[in-house]
């Protein structure tokens, strides 16, 4: 009796530590990989941290109510959620890929009903739409340290360009595109504090009571002015990306089934395509900009951006969603919300090749490298 007990207790002894400790060894043996795709389930309130080349998900991390849409910092290590619940909510969720665990979240007071979120420049920028807005937040400072009104009606997707001097947003309910671009400071113009028509003395002399002349040109407002130029587009513009080279943006009006090309440079639309998207969610060029995808209804519809016409029309599921590229540009990531899954685009064949079960009802994606 006593032998058949010791065979036991070593039989134990030598079983895997993920037996015997559970969860923080298998937490520990499935940690972020340097490359990992990013997959928010809207109704399971999770993040899934997806390893790309095994296509598992390692970890589910939770983000509060409504997650829409998703960013990851520029070092990979922190990932931010916006918690969207069409104005009602005003936070965006962080998370640390590293650790795998929440943190505490950035509440954005007045402005509710984030949505559209990139890391440009340091900073989180994101969409209010109950505030008609879009700002940006900096991690270094713990504050939100820049606001621009829109106002158009639901300011829903974003994009900014790397130098953060120009953002476009799309405007669904408005049916327009919004330009800014920052310009520096005023052009001529009074020194301040100067009356209108007054100038200084002759010789240059300083004005009376003054301690000498102004130091420099007149400062323009913090951070600049911003030029807003509203353009029209088609109905439900939503989902919208900016070709690599920068020169155009391309634009889902999911209520038209239409794509608005708008010459950047211009700020005016050149061309509206029958592309047949009703329905469109997202739009999104691929790195060498050849081709552009957008999610539509069922349907993956992938377009040729030289010729603007479809070259292929994959069918998802019952739905489609957020849309994401491999920074490689071998394959694309399509949420499929009502079949709780993540399509795999290879972009070679133009063919499904796999599906990654993140949760129920999957959107917002990102990509997320260290």
């Amino acid at each position: 009796m006593k032998l058949r007990l010791l065979g036991v207790l070593l039989a134990l002894a030598a079983l895997p530590t993920t037996w015997a400790s559970g969860q923080a060894a298998s937490a520990g043996a499935q940690a972020t990989p340097a490359a990992a795709l990013l997959a928010l389930s809207k109704q399971d309130h999770t993040l899934a941290i997806v390893d790309p080349a095994s296509l598992r998900v390692l970890a589910r991390i939770p983000v509060g109510d409504d997650p829409h849409e998703v960013t990851a910092s520029a070092d990979g290590k922190t990932a931010y959620v916006s918690n969207y619940g069409f104005g009602a909510f005003h936070t965006l969720a962080v998370i640390d890929l590293v650790g795998q665990k929440p943190l505490p979240s950035i509440d954005l007071g007045a402005l509710a009903g984030p949505h559209g979120l990139t890391f440009v420049q340091n900073k989180v920028w994101f969409t209010a739409e109950a505030a008609k807005a879009i700002g940006s937040y900096s991690p270094a400072s713990g504050k939100i340290d820049w606001i621009m009104g829109t106002g158009q009606n639901r300011t829903h997707m974003l994009y900014v360009f790397p130098d953060a001097k120009r953002i476009l947003t799309t405007n669904v309910n408005s049916a327009t595109v919004t330009i800014l671009e920052k310009t520096e400071g005023r052009a001529g113009g009074p020194p301040p504090g100067m009356p209108p028509g007054v100038g200084p003395p002759p010789g240059g002399q300083p004005m009376p009571g003054a301690g000498g002349p102004p130091p420099g040109p007149p400062p323009g407002p913090p951070g600049g002015d911003w030029q807003l130029t509203v353009i029209p587009v088609g109905r439900g513009s939503e989902g919208f990306d900016v070709s690599p080279d920068g020169k155009e943006a391309w634009v889902a009006n999911a209520q038209d089934g239409t794509v608005s090309v708008i010459d950047i440079a211009q700020k005016k639309v050149v061309a509206t395509l029958a592309a047949k998207v009703p329905g469109a969610n997202r739009l999104k060029f691929t790195l060498d900009g050849k081709l552009a995808l957008v999610s539509a209804g069922p349907n993956l519809v992938i377009l040729d951006t030289a010729n603007r016409v479809e070259m292929k029309r994959l069918v998802l599921g019952h739905g489609s969603a957020g849309i994401q590229m491999q920074p490689d540009g071998t394959r694309a990531y399509v949420a499929c919300g009502p079949d709780g899954f993540v399509a795999v685009v290879d972009l070679k064949s133009l063919e499904v090749v796999g599906r990654i079960d993140v949760g129920g009802n999957p959107d917002g994606l990102a990509w997320a490298a260290r």
